[in-house]
């Protein structure tokens, strides 16, 4: 291992190979999409980070947002197909919302391509795998998201002042 991946990994930055993901998974579709995956023993990189929802249709603009904050590189939010919505009208509310984040993304200063949406079913576990392989290429491509913090070391300061 080269020594400024050693020292990066030290300090709790990873190497810019890595890629932080969070992935909001509709309950009743995605969600199983990403099980039916697991249990198939489908190949897909392990960098993302899975929070089910009820329904894409509660995903407030401001946790997507919040994610980037908090150092994700990529958030993907993955619901039923249109028309299958377990509450009827959910993933309708969703690509609404999605294309008005897309904008408050890039007014601030993120890529398009750090937020993706998609319809996942119960029985698309290749799907579901396959989506996460093209889009974890997709933001590694991209490299780490500006708005990703510098690691806190002791006493408070960051990983370039302590």
């Amino acid at each position: 291992m080269a020594e400024t991946e050693k020292r990066e990994r030290e300090e709790g930055q990873g190497s810019a190979d890595d890629v932080r993901i969070l992935a909001f998974l509709c309950n009743w579709c995605s969600y199983a999409g990403a099980d039916l995956a697991g249990v198939s023993r489908l190949q897909y990189p392990p960098n993302v980070l899975d929070v089910r929802v009820m329904c894409t249709g509660t995903i407030s603009p401001y946790f997507v947002v919040k994610a980037f904050q908090e150092g994700m590189d990529g958030v993907l939010i993955a619901g039923c197909h249109i028309g299958d919505c377990h509450y009827l009208k959910g993933n309708y509310m969703t690509a609404k919302r999605f294309q008005v984040l897309r904008e408050a993304l890039r007014f601030l200063g993120l890529e398009e391509g750090r937020l993706r949406l998609e319809w996942v079913s119960a029985a698309e576990g290749e799907k579901y795998a396959e989506v996460v392989r093209s889009f974890t290429e997709q933001v590694k491509a991209l490299g780490p998201s500006p708005l990703r913090r510098k690691p806190v070391g002791w006493g408070g300061k960051t990983g370039e002042e302590g």
